[in-house]
């Protein structure tokens, strides 16, 4: 019983990319920057930090030794989040906790290092604060991060089988381009303290097990499902919304079917959505008073989404401008929405496939534009000062199904060489641009198209070898501030 489960969810294939995976991890892991600087950054492994030490939420003490020590050195941090209190008396911190939860076993890993170590005469001080807890956090968001794409790898490979499409070298070349031409790259091995990396990981692992609930829509399967619908809204509140997806599919099901008992395995999910749920809501009546965060976050939102066109289409701004690799990606799912289920069964697909690649096609560009809608709705739509549009780092998934989709249905030897080209320039342009946000050679608060595109194709590889010395010795030169008038 216990094999025929766990071949539901991984075949033969799958479990060999497994191994490839780690064998990735095992060798690009010391590229990982060990550590944090962001408010952002520091929010979150504040909560880390107090949970597993102080067995709270309050933050005073995790806020200002990271202020004294160093981490981050921005005078606006202390007026937002060590002065201020929230209405229950305790210090704000506007992220929330799931990522603290993906981060705990390698953080704990870490705490018991260090702590056998001073058993065995170091120095290094058990206080969650140094280097070794600071590494792990970091080390955990790469490794969720190539967890991410690999359980996004998995999912292409099912919606290919799905509309009767090859899978195989799709999925493959989708997965390593979108790891490579996506801001994600960035998030897991330059600032690896963000709650990118573990977002995308929760958002694809809730994506593979719709894809897999979805064949037979089981109260077991829709327990899985609702469990991670509650992870990924406790690493990221935008990220609930991507239940839209298998909610479009599972009702498209139950009237087509007409399967109306499926509501008591829906209500099992939603159950225990809002039981893994209860860690965030515990924290939120204790920061806030209330359930749901802070009133200066809620009041940034303008839910008529001013902003959405921007959010794609802006040269300074946008993500197509950004990541021109999630244009590809979102052709490839309207190629999969609009696919027509035909009288016979494709060639590579069993009978149905086209309306079941139609209806995962739905929910998975459902998914992104909902997504567009809530970015488009923020004030701060333009993150500016981010590394790219990097509220759309937990796409991956649905952007490396829509990649797979895309480079399967070109069948013309021209057209897939040209696919390969544009992909190819898509990832250089990704990698060109973290070279010259981490280097100060752009200015990181908007996108100059003429100046990236010059730095990315004529002076990054000019570059390159400088480069790669300061990233693999002296990764802190990155960091420092820019000339007074130069790019921040």
């Amino acid at each position: 019983m216990l094999r025929r489960f766990c071949n539901s969810w991984c075949s033969a294939a799958e479990a060999r990319a497994v191994l490839i995976v780690g064998l990735i991890a095992v060798v690009t892991l010391p590229g990982v920057t060990r550590r944090i600087f962001a408010s952002d950054e520091v929010q979150y492994v504040a909560f880390l930090r107090s949970v597993w030490f102080d067995g709270d939420v309050s933050f005073d003490n995790e806020y200002r030794e990271f202020y004294a020590n160093g981490t981050t050195r921005d005078p606006a941090f202390a007026a937002t989040f060590i002065e201020p209190a929230t209405d229950t008396g305790l210090r704000r911190n506007f992220g929330t906790v799931g990522s603290a939860l993906l981060w705990a076993p390698f953080y704990a890993a870490a705490d018991a290092g260090v702590r056998l170590a001073r058993a065995t005469g170091s120095t290094v001080a058990a206080d969650g604060y140094g280097s070794p807890y600071i590494s792990a956090v970091c080390i955990g968001s790469a490794v969720y991060g190539l967890l991410a794409l690999l359980l996004a790898w998995c999912g292409a490979r099912r919606v290919l089988e799905a509309a009767g499409l090859p899978a195989g070298r799709h999925a493959t070349a989708a997965a390593v381009a979108a790891g490579l031409g996506t801001p994600l790259l960035f998030y897991m091995y330059v600032a690896p303290g963000f709650a990118h990396a573990t977002s995308a990981f929760a958002v694809a692992a809730f994506v593979l097990a719709w894809l897999v609930v979805r064949d037979r829509w089981t109260a077991s399967g829709l327990i899985v499902l609702g469990a991670l619908a509650g992870l990924m809204a406790m690493v990221r509140e935008q990220d609930a919304f991507i239940v839209i997806g298998p909610a479009i599919d599972f009702a498209w099901s139950a009237l087509t079917q007409r399967r109306w008992r499926a509501a008591g395995p829906a209500l099992a999910g939603a159950a225990a959505a809002v039981l893994v749920y209860l860690p965030q809501a515990a924290a939120y009546l204790a920061l806030n008073g209330r359930l749901g965060p802070s009133r200066l976050v809620s009041r940034k939102m303008t839910w008529t989404s001013p902003h959405a066109a921007g959010v794609l289409f802006s040269p300074e701004h946008g993500l197509f401008f950004w990541t021109p690799l999630a244009l590809l990606a979102v052709g490839g799912l309207i190629l999969l929405a609009a696919r027509r289920p035909g009288p016979d069964p494709p060639a590579h697909g069993p009978p149905g496939a086209g309306e079941a690649a139609r209806r995962i096609g739905v929910g998975l560009l459902a998914i992104v534009l909902l997504q567009v809608y809530v970015a488009g709705s923020v004030e701060s739509w333009t993150v500016a000062g981010a590394f790219g549009q990097r509220r759309f780092v937990a796409m991956t998934a649905p952007l490396v199904i829509g990649l797979a989709v895309f480079f399967a249905r070109l069948t013309r030897p021209r057209a897939r060489a040209a696919a390969a080209v544009v992909a190819g320039l898509c990832v250089w342009w990704n990698l060109g641009l973290m070279v010259q946000f981490g280097a100060g050679l752009m200015d990181r608060q908007r996108l100059d198209l003429r100046l990236n595109a010059y730095n990315t194709f004529i002076e990054v590889p000019r570059r390159l070898p400088d480069i790669a010395y300061r990233y693999l010795f002296e990764r802190g030169s990155f960091y420092r501030p820019a000339s007074p008038g130069g790019p921040s």
